[in-house]
């Protein structure tokens, strides 16, 4: 295993995910890449017309301005998140998207070998209305996954 793509999010439990993935690949010698997706960044943008009496939305569209924003932070997490390693080998990435569906478009782009991920604790009503990306993740790979336990 040569590639090892370590997915975060901005729980601060990924600072647990990050390091485990990182001390697993470099006991493999492996090039490391650190993975954020933007999920349904348009939603926090989108602008609605006024509703229920509620006029705080006025127009139609995304929100370009708040779109980029969000990525800044993103960037600015990702930089983080890599110099916290203290190892200039290690890459970043900011996709968009469905976080399951994007995270394992970008593992085979990228060519992974191993997907390193979080699993949090949700609760047995969320898993089971909503799934989880860990769920979903292990479903659709074909990419060995290395699932990190933690908790809240």
């Amino acid at each position: 295993m040569k590639k090892v793509l370590i997915a975060i999010d901005y729980n601060p439990v990924s600072e647990e995910v990050v390091n485990k993935g990182y001390d697993l690949a470099k006991e493999m010698d492996a090039e490391v890449c650190l993975l954020h997706v933007l999920s349904d960044v348009g939603f926090y943008g989108a602008q609605y017309p006024t509703f229920m009496g509620y006029e705080g939305y006025t127009g139609m569209g995304p929100d370009l301005d708040l779109n980029l924003e969000m990525r800044k932070i993103a960037e600015e997490f990702m930089e983080k998140a890599a110099s916290h390693l203290d190892d200039p080998g290690v890459s970043t990435h900011i996709t968009d998207g469905s976080t399951a569906k994007a995270l394992l478009a970008y593992a085979e782009e990228w060519k992974a070998d191993l997907i390193v991920m979080g699993t949090h604790s949700h609760s047995t009503l969320e898993k089971l209305l909503l799934g989880t990306v860990a769920e979903e993740v292990l479903e659709k790979t074909e990419i060995p996954v290395y699932m990190v336990p933690v908790k809240k």
